[in-house]
């Protein structure tokens, strides 16, 4: 789906919310929707179940909660205001 400038953060020793996080972006609302929604279709593909979703309707970012990986979708602009990047990775 040609996500931009995907960076996964290890979370090892931090707070369990999981082991990775995933943060990348999509051009648009409605790519981040597609992005969104291949990431949630190939997770169900490998097995995993309980995937939780949030924020795909607003498409300005949407959440993917996969147990032991979180990822993060973006528009570019409101990745830019909450910089997870930077507060999860202690940078």
């Amino acid at each position: 789906m040609k996500a931009e400038d995907s960076v996964t953060i290890d979370l090892t020793g931090k707070p369990s919310i999981g082991d990775y996080m995933v943060v990348t972006s999509g051009r648009s609302q409605r790519h981040v929707g597609a992005v969104a929604d291949d990431v949630v279709k190939g997770l169900n593909a490998a097995g995993v179940r309980g995937v939780h979703v949030e924020g795909m309707r607003q498409g300005d970012w949407v959440l993917i909660d996969a147990g032991n990986v979180i990822v993060h979708v973006f528009r570019p602009e409101v990745r830019d205001f909450y910089n997870l990047e930077k507060m999860w990775s202690g940078s």
